[in-house]
C-alpha cells in the first residue's frame, strides 16, 4: 500500500493586535491550511491552532475566542501558517 506524501510551506504575516483575528479568519476561508501559531514580538509561541477539515465547523468558535483575548493583550504580533501544497 503506498501513503500519499504531503508538503508544506510555512508562511508569515506581522499584524497588529486590532487586526488578528480579522487576518486569521481571512487565511482560514482562503483555505489549504494545516496549523496557524501566534507569536509575540519577542517570538515566543502564544497559541497554536491546528485546523483539520474537521475542525472549520464549531471547534473554531471558542478558538476565536482565544486569538480575540490574545489581540487585545498584545499590539504587535506574528502570524505563522503552515498550508499543504
Amino acid at each position: 500500500m503506498k501513503t500519499k506524501k504531503t508538503t508544506s510551506k510555512t508562511e508569515s504575516f506581522k499584524v497588529k493586535g486590532e487586526d488578528l483575528l480579522k487576518k486569521i479568519k481571512s487565511l482560514i476561508h482562503k483555505g489549504n491550511i494545516r496549523k496557524i501559531s501566534i507569536e509575540d514580538k519577542t517570538g515566543k509561541t502564544i497559541i497554536v491552532l491546528p485546523l483539520t477539515i474537521g475542525a472549520i465547523g464549531a471547534i473554531l468558535v471558542p478558538a476565536f475566542a482565544a486569538v480575540g483575548a490574545i489581540a487585545a493583550l498584545v499590539s504587535e504580533c506574528t502570524i505563522k501558517v503552515e498550508r499543504e501544497n
